[in-house]
């Protein structure tokens, strides 16, 4: 089915960005959840290629970047995909973000559990501000 506007085929497409959420179809909001945790995965990896030149970032600076650019990113719209948060697997792209950067400020093992991670930094966990959100 083709849609004209003013004499003009309108291009249907499957996403769009609005701001900076990214909107399907079917309005699940996989691709964001995709998006944003590939882009805090980047950030991450980007700081761990400085902290090999410089003897490594102290964890004071991490848990400052975590909560100040990577947090914000992965909440910035939440209120609009709540319902898409409550799926296993779009947590799991969330908590493998933060799993990452708490591996980074307590610069421990990759075989400490999550939880033990998140006790170790004192950083609360994804699902839990999630859930605060949405008591908001």
């Amino acid at each position: 089915m083709s849609i004209y506007l003013n004499n003009k085929l309108l291009e249907q497409v499957n996403t769009t960005k609005y701001p900076e959420i990214i909107i399907d179809s079917k309005l699940n909001f996989r691709e964001h959840l995709i998006y944003t945790s590939t882009k805090c995965s980047k950030l991450i990896n980007a700081l761990s290629k400085s902290e090999k030149l410089s003897w490594g970032v102290k964890h004071e600076a991490l848990d400052t970047i975590y909560k100040g650019a990577i947090l914000p990113l992965m909440m910035y719209g939440l209120p609009v995909r709540i319902g898409a948060m409550a799926k296993k697997c779009n947590k799991i792209l969330y908590t493998r973000v933060q799993r990452l950067i708490n591996f980074k400020i307590a610069k421990a093992y990759r075989t400490t559990s999550g939880e033990a991670l998140s006790v170790l930094t004192g950083i609360t966990r994804i699902e839990i501000k999630v859930a605060e959100t949405d008591r908001l």
